[in-house]
């Protein structure tokens, strides 16, 4: 038997983006046990449903986000502080099947709160939204009573746009279109 390969087709790359204090970069081998251990802390599942994911279960998390580029164009990235490499979290967009558009998310180590860093990163990545993906409208979902996670919506300057059921869990949904983006940055 004679086998015949084609050209292989186009990788998606993903982009690495920098800011003031973060770098988004792809996921990596290396991200699995401190994104493990960071899930560890109870604070972190309070409004996910979830819980603890061990080292398989984020090695899975990873995989999925890695194949969300490649069908989507766009994804999570890794978050490591620019100055000492030091993993902080995950950030980026979702778009899972039935989701409402395109999400920007993130999740940051409980020691590190407080600190806008997720502020940060949810900038960068509805800045990517809009420049790069080219979407008209960029969303945000949480519990209702997560505040914390509200305030870093807002800080991101998305806006209380309605409920949702996520999962059979109640949402909130906030939101922020191209339109205002670009009035409010420039862009």
């Amino acid at each position: 038997m004679t086998l015949h390969f084609g050209p292989p087709s186009p990788a998606r790359q993903i982009p690495t983006v920098v800011t003031e204090r973060l770098v988004l970069r792809d996921w990596r081998a290396e991200d699995i046990a401190p994104y493990s251990q960071m899930t560890q802390h109870p604070d972190m599942s309070r409004y996910t449903g979830g819980g603890p994911m061990d080292e398989e279960s984020v090695w899975r998390h990873a995989a999925f986000q890695l194949g969300h580029w490649a069908l989507r164009g766009f994804g999570m990235w890794v978050v490591r502080d620019r100055l000492t490499g030091e993993f902080i979290g995950r950030a980026g967009l979702y778009e899972e099947l039935g989701w409402p558009g395109v999400e920007v998310a993130w999740t940051v180590r409980r020691d590190r709160w407080g600190r806008g860093l997720a502020p940060e990163a949810g900038t960068a990545a509805v800045e990517f939204a809009f420049v790069h993906v080219g979407v008209d409208r960029v969303i945000s979902i949480c519990h209702p009573d997560n505040t914390q996670s509200r305030r870093v919506m807002e800080k991101v300057d998305l806006t209380l746009d309605g409920e949702w059921s996520l999962h059979g869990r109640p949402s909130v949904v906030y939101a922020i279109t191209r339109q205002t983006w670009a009035a409010r940055t420039g862009g």
